[in-house]
């Protein structure tokens, strides 16, 4: 009899070489995240490497942190490499692993797609008071596309997982936007929707925005459709094997308390510091690891 610890493979069947070019992409962003997956086995965690690393860097393409002559062009080019991926072909360690863990987790190529098409829309001209529809899709492809990715990568039930994909990272999304309203107005930028700008009188100028009396109550119904996205996935994850949903339900714990410090603070001036109480959100985190309902 085969021991259930020996059922799923150490890890991706790649290249040494591949996985660390991977790793060292997740670690040269500086972020939290490859410390965050070590939870999962290795082989998923290989996968949210892959996924992570991908995203880092048509994400940079956008930024513009990657020096290309036509960003728009570049993130045109990765579509026909995701093509060329479910065609079998991949030519270098990115794509190597990216292809691996596409045929070991069942990823959809739609996916890669959209998230593709969401740095499009952030690489042009900046986006500023988007329709309520515009606003939505935006957050489906730079969020919810990365989720519908991940639940697949971490075993979620497939009849949850599209569903927690779609709440959990719209209310991820909302909370960056509510958070970087100061540092994208910085940018020219202003992921506010037009509807509620007309509705609490805040003028659509980025820098003008800033400064509106109305901006208060404007964020405060966005930070209401957070938390209600946040509900609804939580409810969706209690239905599921809990090792299935762990990675999710910390990611929202963390952003819960950020979101929850965003309206302490207020927006009446938001360009004052935001102050996350590290224990707070550290005590969230566990929390959620270890299954708590928050």
């Amino acid at each position: 009899m085969v021991s259930a610890r020996h059922k799923m493979p150490q890890g991706l069947p790649c290249a040494p070489s591949d996985l660390r070019h991977v790793e060292e992409i997740v670690t040269r962003s500086g972020t939290s995240f490859g410390k965050g997956m070590k939870i999962l086995p290795p082989i998923r965690r290989d996968g949210m490497f892959a996924i992570y690393a991908f995203c880092r860097v048509v994400d940079d393409i956008a930024d513009g942190d990657i020096p290309v002559e036509d960003p728009a062009a570049a993130l045109e080019e990765w579509k026909g490499r995701i093509a060329a991926l479910y065609e079998g072909r991949a030519e270098t360690a990115l794509e190597r692993v990216l292809l691996a863990a596409i045929e070991q987790f069942g990823l959809k190529q739609e996916d890669f797609i959209a998230i593709i098409d969401g740095m499009v829309m952030d690489c042009g001209d900046p986006i500023v008071a988007p329709d309520e529809a515009t606003l939505d899709l935006y957050c489906d492809h730079v969020a919810s596309a990365v989720g519908r990715l991940s639940v697949r990568i971490f075993g979620t039930p497939e009849e949850y997982g599209e569903e927690i994909a779609h709440h959990l990272g719209r209310a991820l999304q909302l909370t960056n936007i509510l958070r970087d309203i100061a540092e994208d107005s910085s940018r020219g930028r202003l992921y506010l929707p037009a509807e509620l700008l007309r509705r609490y009188s805040v003028p659509a100028d980025p820098s003008e925005a800033l400064y509106a009396v109305g901006l208060e109550g404007l964020c405060r119904v966005l930070a209401g459709r957070a938390k209600d996205h946040f509900r609804r996935a939580a409810r969706l994850m209690q239905k599921c094997p809990a090792a299935t949903v762990r990675p999710a339900r910390i990611m929202a714990a963390s952003y819960r308390v950020t979101l929850a410090a965003l309206e302490r603070r207020g927006w009446r001036n938001p360009e004052a510091p935001l102050r996350v109480c590290a224990v707070r959100k550290t005590l969230a985190m566990l929390l959620a690891g270890v299954g708590v309902p928050l």
